[in-house]
């Protein structure tokens, strides 16, 4: 067996190792979400040996879970909006507008990537407050919208420098304005990339919790991990229940990846290329 051989094969081996070390957790929360309390408090079987959907039609129903689910929808889609709509503007401007300070701006927006969230999160807290909107939705939107910048401007920007610019300069020939040449040449072209946005946005804001814990305090406005939260903290957990809200949480986001896995891939390789 040649060198190379073995060496691939030893890969293999610790990245199907390491998958299934990754995996089990989720399996074995899958497998609670169809346990009745007594079976999972018995514990030492993945597989459920009494299989019951009574666990999660409990949970969605006890908990509310459709008004966290609705508050969630409202959040995460409005941070996506807001995104796509503010930084593929921005990203546009740094790909192929000249003005002064281009170069400085645009490095300043990615080296933010360097600044962890948590830094910054009591004085947006403080902002919020002066503003108005501190425990509201609106109050998670926006500095949602704002965390995405660096991530968000960097893989646009590079994506939107990857199309040839004799594209813009023919339409320009024909007499069309900048935003008609954003809106039917850039947008198209660049798609898989405001797809990837898109799902690198939503599935961070779908799973915010530290924000959404320090800022809403109305129940009422309370999104899904919050109600898993309220679930934990209970005096009996149920570990079921536990494991039924969490299931709840993740399927959107796995369906949301797997609908749109192949733009998602595509968009970060022509990013990356770009």
């Amino acid at each position: 067996m040649s060198r190379s051989r073995a060496a691939r094969i030893a890969a293999y081996v610790a990245l199907a190792v390491y998958a299934a070390i990754s995996v089990y957790p989720f399996l074995w929360m899958v497998s609670g979400a169809f346990k009745s309390r007594t079976e999972i408090l018995q514990g030492g079987h993945l597989i459920p040996q009494h299989p019951t959907l009574d666990t999660l039609v409990d949970t969605w129903s006890r908990l509310n879970f459709v008004q966290y689910f609705g508050n969630s929808l409202i959040v995460t889609g409005s941070t996506v909006i807001g995104v796509l709509v503010v930084y593929s503007l921005a990203s546009y401007a740094f790909a192929v507008l000249n003005f002064p300070g281009r170069k400085v701006l645009f490095w300043f927006f990615v080296s933010l990537l360097f600044v962890p969230g948590i830094t910054v999160l009591l004085p947006v807290v403080i902002l919020e407050k002066e503003l108005g909107v501190l425990g509201t939705h609106l109050g998670l939107v926006l500095p949602f919208i704002n965390g995405t910048a660096p991530l968000t401007v960097l893989l646009l920007t590079n994506s939107y420098s990857s199309i040839p610019r004799e594209l813009r300069e023919a339409a320009r020939a024909d007499g069309a304005g900048e935003p008609r040449i954003f809106w039917s040449i850039y947008l198209p072209l660049a798609r898989p990339a405001h797809i990837t946005i898109a799902v690198l946005t939503a599935v961070p804001t779908w799973n915010e919790y530290v924000l959404t814990r320090v800022s809403i305090s109305d129940a009422s406005l309370y999104t899904l991990p919050l109600g898993l939260e309220s679930l934990i903290s209970s005096e009996v957990p149920r570990y079921n229940e536990v494991m039924a809200a969490s299931l709840i949480l993740v399927l959107p986001v796995i369906a949301l990846f797997l609908f749109l896995q192949r733009y998602f891939v595509n968009g970060l390789v022509g990013a990356i290329k770009g």
